[in-house]
């Protein structure tokens, strides 16, 4: 990722979940563990994609599993930190996973 994406991933909540959903999207393995997690289909993604609860739920599926987090934070250069902040700003009910990333 260059560094003016890594910026504003830095920058904003939304894209942080935005740019999860498409690193998940990019692992067919991650892809179909998601979609099961979630209960969702893969033709309503694009539906449900921008709306904060849905954008949330993504970041709650990676701060649930510490190894999945830290290869996302690895490859977009970002704390894992700041993955746990950006679910805060979404607000509801913040589901902590291994490792606790809420400082």
């Amino acid at each position: 990722m260059n560094d003016s994406a890594n910026s504003a991933m830095n920058a904003d909540h939304e894209s942080i979940a935005i740019g999860a959903l498409s690193w998940i999207a990019s692992d067919g393995e991650l892809m179909t563990r998601f979609l099961g997690l979630t209960g969702i289909e893969p033709d309503q993604i694009r539906d449900v994609a921008s709306e904060p609860g849905f954008l949330a739920a993504v970041l709650d599926f990676l701060l649930a599993h510490e190894p999945t987090l830290n290869r996302f934070c690895e490859d977009n250069g970002l704390e894992p930190k700041i993955v746990a902040r950006a679910r805060q700003r979404f607000g509801g009910q913040f589901v902590p996973g291994p490792g606790d990333y809420t400082g």
